[in-house]
């Protein structure tokens, strides 16, 4: 999937997209620069599963946890303040990942070793202080 040019306005059919897309997959990783998006796209995913939590960057604490009416339990990590994979597999990281429910993971280069076979890969990049482009590609 790959929309060169959108704004934040568009996020709704965005979510509405990739969720349609790529439902089959449990592990999304999204790849992108400090305020290009990627919370604001999650608390959209989060609309659009019905997720009656409040999403929120999981910056402090790493990992939350919310309730979905569509998808059960959906796990949004943030691992930009994970200092080594050891400190990730000490959380208890793979239990999520291969729980088989969904997780949303910010900033995951540092655990991509601990990754499924099979996952989304999700590249935002700014285009403009408002527009935003995104690639989405199963790995």
């Amino acid at each position: 999937m790959n929309i060169p040019y959108y704004m934040e306005a568009e996020l709704q059919e965005i979510a509405r997209k990739l969720i349609l897309n790529f439902e089959n997959l449990n592990v999304w990783c999204f790849y992108a620069e400090i305020g290009s998006g990627k919370t604001t796209l999650i608390k959209e995913i989060g609309k659009e599963l019905l997720v009656v939590d409040k999403v929120s960057s999981p910056t402090f604490s790493i990992i939350n946890e919310y309730e979905s009416k569509k998808k059960g339990i959906i796990y949004h990590f943030d691992c930009y303040r994970l200092k080594s994979i050891e400190e990730a597999i000490d959380i208890g990281v793979e239990d999520y990942l291969y729980s088989g429910e969904l997780c949303l993971i910010e900033w995951p280069g540092l655990i991509v070793p601990l990754l499924p076979e099979d996952y989304l890969k999700i590249n935002i990049n700014l285009v403009s202080d408002k527009a935003r482009s995104l690639t989405a590609i199963p790995e």
